[in-house]
């Protein structure tokens, strides 16, 4: 008997996510699973010959095993469309060229064309089966993402409906339950009792680099609205029965229920590089970089303290941070844990307390302990207990392509998550627009503004 068919039309295949993360992405599924077959049919407005796309997934299928059968099949079968997947009559046309068992429709866009795409598609119809994956951001604002909801439930089922974040591949998502939930040590302190404040970065390297689109959407849409707080709500999450996406996503969305920021022009910052250097390399004023608007005053560096008010959590702050142009890559969770209630008289003061440091690509751990001192017994000093996590042999987007391939949800987030996510810092966005928190500036290749808080 033969394996279902799958055939993955990639809407937005001309773009750079396509080049860059998608076509990349399924090389290192195929080269991991040889026995995998997938049909990729690229469309977009751009005209593209056959042999330049032939090419492009050719260079992409490099990153995997390009000579193994997966990859071959891939390559004879593989064709693009040019056409407005905005129109009904060339949605149609392209759908019902397309026979497979499964069809998986991409949207590699923007929210706004997503929109119209999926506006189209609600008039034409789906094939039955039929499973939509979105890139985020997932609508731009809480009454956007309401209706778009609203639209794509109307082409398929919410379970068929895939809202990407590859940030939440699944060994990372799997190592923060596991080592939450599997360790004595931890499961019984993992609350307001025993931690003090938990933070969140993502700081990268990387400056604006030709993506236009970021100067109409900044840190606080782009990173922290989706990705920081869906870890957020996986290490804030109360116990779960099972890892079935049911469980796991219910889990997910009671948190960011209780979530808020209390008091956005007091528990935020918000700040924009200014011309440095990042690894000897010269950066310009993010105002100088080609198709930014100064007047739009979109920040690069976002910071906000989040309040989860259960039982659990109340009165935790949760201080999520991302930025680009930093001096460093940052990608992990810090738990500090409360000081002890009383240490014996006679020992020195401790310098900084007790914290676990869960590191995000690649995924590790380091434990933050208060020993003795080394040379003198009677005064402290921390000692590092460092370990790795399971990582698996795909990338984040070779993840979450298998999952979407599967038709397995766990990686997905949810329609109610995502609308939750934007109910949390519109007023926040509310509270910038009204210039309630001042524009701080940081050179590229700096650790953000000097008086800025991290840990």
């Amino acid at each position: 008997m033969a394996a279902p068919s799958t055939t993955l039309l990639i809407i937005g295949a001309s773009g750079d996510l396509t080049s860059r993360l998608l076509l990349p992405g399924i090389a290192t599924l195929l080269a991991a699973e040889p026995d995998r077959r997938v049909e990729i049919v690229g469309a977009d407005l751009r005209e593209l010959g056959d042999a330049e796309w032939r090419s492009r997934v050719e260079t992409a299928m490099a990153a995997g095993d390009p000579e193994g059968a997966a990859g071959k099949e891939l390559l004879r079968t593989t064709r693009y469309v040019a056409g407005d997947a905005t129109d009904g009559d060339t949605l149609r046309a392209l759908i019902g060229s397309i026979a497979c068992d499964r069809l998986v429709i991409y949207f590699a866009l923007p929210p706004s064309v997503t929109a119209r795409v999926c506006t189209a598609l609600a008039e034409v119809g789906a094939p039955e089966g039929t499973i939509l994956a979105l890139e985020k951001p997932f609508g731009d604002s809480l009454e956007s993402a309401r209706e778009l909801n609203a639209l794509v439930t109307r082409i398929v089922p919410e379970e068929q409906v895939f809202r990407i974040d590859h940030f939440l591949g699944l060994y990372t998502v799997l190592n923060l339950i596991g080592l939450r939930f599997a360790n004595r040590l931890l499961q019984p302190v993992w609350d307001r009792d025993s931690i003090e404040r938990v933070e969140i970065f993502y700081d990268e390297t990387v400056t604006l680099e030709g993506r236009g689109y970021y100067d109409t959407a900044g840190a606080l849409r782009d990173m922290i609205q989706s990705h920081l707080l869906q870890i957020m709500a996986m290490i804030a999450m109360d116990p779960i029965r099972s890892i079935h996406e049911r469980d796991l996503r219910d889990a997910i969305g009671a948190v960011l229920r209780s979530a808020r920021v209390i008091d956005p022009a007091k528990d935020t910052r918000r700040g924009r590089y200014t011309a440095g250097s990042i690894a000897g390399r010269g950066v310009p004023d993010y105002v100088a970089e080609q198709g930014v608007q100064p007047e739009r005053d979109t920040e690069t560096l976002a910071q906000v303290q989040v309040e989860i008010a259960n039982h659990r959590w109340a009165g935790v702050p949760f201080v999520l941070r991302s930025g680009k142009a930093m001096g460093a890559i940052r990608k992990q969770a810090i738990v500090h844990f409360t000081p002890p209630a009383h240490i014996p008289e006679g020992f020195g003061g401790r310098d900084s307390g007790d914290r676990l440091v869960i590191d995000f690509r690649p995924d590790g751990f380091e434990l933050h302990l208060t020993t003795n001192g080394r040379g003198d017994p009677f005064t402290f000093e921390q000692t590092v207990l460092r370990g790795e996590l399971g990582g698996g042999q795909l990338e984040p987007y070779g993840e979450v392509l298998a999952s979407i391939l599967d038709g397995d949800p766990r990686l997905a987030v949810r329609g109610d998550a995502a609308e939750e996510c934007w109910r949390i810092v519109e007023p926040v966005l509310a509270a910038w627009a009204a210039g309630e928190v001042p524009l701080d500036e940081y050179p590229a290749g700096s650790s953000g503004p000097a008086d800025w808080r991290t840990s």
